[in-house]
């Protein structure tokens, strides 16, 4: 019998998941919240589009989500931490620490505690629109190639733009920053005792998506080009790594202070870091055809296409990076900047609600038709991630008349989110991507089945729903379990490890013909909207959106 950890590090909290190698069954599970900031988000009232997290919140979640999970492990029989033979790390991403010369944060020194330039940039802080915009031009200029890959455009969630924003913004932080890692490498390191930042094993999965990393050009933009942004930039690049690697690679072995910490075996092997919805893909069974949905406060969406295959460069999507999901495929992201989170900034922050108030508010709309609301709405109210790739969009409610209810703005939300989940798809399939079923991970896609069949019916896909509840941290359970090999219990592949391991809820949303008939007309005119506010089409004529809504609200209510 043999087990690997699990160690998911999300928006508001860390996860840490015991699993057992022979069927991917969870013995132990603990969630932490970060107990710094708001919900562990460090947040200023002046910049709205500010995110950030202090270090040592993770290193304290660390500790107590791995030793709480072990202990409830501990209660099945023969269960024992001595059979632990190897942890995998997921985070979210892009979401950069500034760190010395030792590889700790600068947060962690008392002189920088309170400055939130000094702690982790998370991957939701759009302070660097402007920054990113710039990266974006130069290299249409000079180097077409690093864009071409990520949608040909470089956005503010990522690690350039906000490394930039602070040299610009906070000076004296940047030039105290010996190095910048991800917190997707950063914690992997720490479990593996690394005290110098340039030997942190770096891996494709953040380097290839966020940081314009390549071995087509030699890794990292060239000096030239970062002189081109900033000589400082430039200057940095040495400081930070030559190389990044797939999941095949072992970030390093447990250093003997953190297994005695955490009561575990010291040396046992560390997987690369991934960000949380790449493993969470791994954890649902992604393979070439299956598109994977990780429905949180934003979704990501994943999906692979064989390394020895041509994959054209798709505009307005997150990469194309091969290795960054699954060893020996392309991995292919896009993704939403906000789903949970406008639901519970409708229910939570303008409503003044609670969990009762989404189930009430389901409840009340849930025989609704659609279009019988009247509305249309925009989901871009933390800006458009795919395919517009664009932070200063906001959201849009339209069709509102005196009658209109709290219940059908909810829905009108969820519809909003669904429509930009069909514009992901419709992008991916028009560039060849093959997409022929979709599973759907996280606490969204277990809890709200009004929510699944719209997609359903907005999408025309089937939609599944993966076996276990914390597909991320199962996943970085997967890789440890391939890493660590079949000779100590584990698996050769992740092909054979993700047939042992994974799973689908026995629930699967197919799209009913006449909803979708209707969501049709409605995504035409939901398109309309994408793309005049968008600034796709500049001359759109909107003159007939309000009445064919009041026409299809019409209809349904007869």
């Amino acid at each position: 019998m043999a087990y690997t950890l699990g160690i998911d590090y999300g928006t508001n909290s860390v996860r840490a998941l015991v699993v057992d190698c022979r069927d991917g069954g969870e013995l132990g599970t603990c969630v932490v919240p970060y107990p710094s900031g708001t919900e562990g988000i460090l947040l200023d009232p002046s910049q709205p589009h500010l995110a950030r997290q202090h270090p040592g919140d993770y290193l304290f979640g660390l500790e107590k989500s791995v030793t709480g999970a072990l202990a409830e492990a501990a209660k099945t029989p023969g269960f024992s931490a001595d059979r632990i033979i190897g942890i995998g790390v997921d985070t979210t991403g892009s979401s950069p620490l500034p760190v010395d010369a030792h590889n700790v944060p600068l947060a962690l020194d008392p002189r920088w505690k309170g400055n939130l330039a000094a702690q982790c940039w998370l991957w939701k802080d759009h302070t660097s629109h402007r920054e990113a915009a710039r990266i974006t031009e130069t290299a249409a200029r000079h180097r077409p190639q690093f864009i071409a890959k990520c949608g040909n455009t470089y956005s503010s969630e990522w690690f350039w733009s906000k490394i930039w924003h602070c040299l610009a913004t906070a000076p004296e932080v940047f030039e105290a920053a010996f190095s910048w890692v991800e917190l997707s490498d950063y914690v992997p390191a720490v479990l593996a005792g690394v005290d110098d930042p340039r030997a942190v094993q770096r891996g494709i999965c953040a380097a290839g998506h966020k940081a314009l990393y390549s071995d087509e050009w030699g890794g990292l933009p060239d000096q030239e080009f970062l002189a081109l942004l900033d000589p400082k930039l430039a200057a940095l690049r040495d400081r930070l790594y030559a190389k990044a690697h797939d999941a095949t690679h072992a970030a390093g072995a447990l250093c003997p202070e953190w297994a005695a910490r955490l009561g575990l075996p010291a040396g046992i092997p560390i997987a690369i870091g991934e960000m949380d919805v790449h493993y969470g893909a791994i954890g649902s069974g992604v393979a070439e055809g299956v598109l994977v949905k990780a429905i949180g406060t934003s979704t990501c969406d994943c999906s692979v296409v064989r390394a020895d295959m041509p994959v054209a460069d798709i505009p307005g999507i997150c990469g194309i990076v091969p290795g960054a999901i699954l060893p020996g495929f392309y991995g292919i992201e896009a993704g939403q900047s906000a789903v949970g989170d406008i639901f519970k900034w409708w229910v939570e922050g303008v409503l003044q609600g609670d969990g009762s108030t989404h189930r009430e508010l389901t409840a009340a709309v849930s025989a609704q038709k659609p279009g019988e609301n009247g509305l249309l709405a925009l989901d871009w109210n933390n800006g458009n991630r795919t395919i517009l790739v664009d932070p200063m969009l906001t959201g849009l409610i339209l069709g509102q008349t005196l009658h209109t209810t709290r219940a059908e703005i909810y829905r009108a939300l969820i519809e909003a989110t669904a429509f930009g989940a069909r514009a992901i798809i419709e992008r991916l399939r028009e560039y060849g991507v093959p997409i022929e079923r979709v599973v759907c991970c996280g606490g969204i896609a277990e809890k709200n089945g009004l929510l699944m069949q719209i997609y359903a019916d907005v999408t025309g896909c089937a939609m599944q729903v993966t076996g276990s509840s914390q597909a991320c941290a199962l996943g970085a359970a997967i890789a440890a379990a391939v890493l660590a090999g079949p000779e100590k219990g584990g698996y050769p592949n992740f092909p054979a490890a993700q047939k042992a391991m994974t799973s689908l809820k026995p629930v699967c949303y197919t799209p009913n013909a006449e909803a979708q008939a209707v969501y049709d007309r409605l995504y035409a005119l939901y398109r309309q909207l994408h793309d005049a506010f968008g600034g796709v089409t500049r001359s759109a004529d909107l003159s007939r959106v309000m009445k064919e809504l009041l026409a299809i609200q019409q209809e349904q209510a007869r």
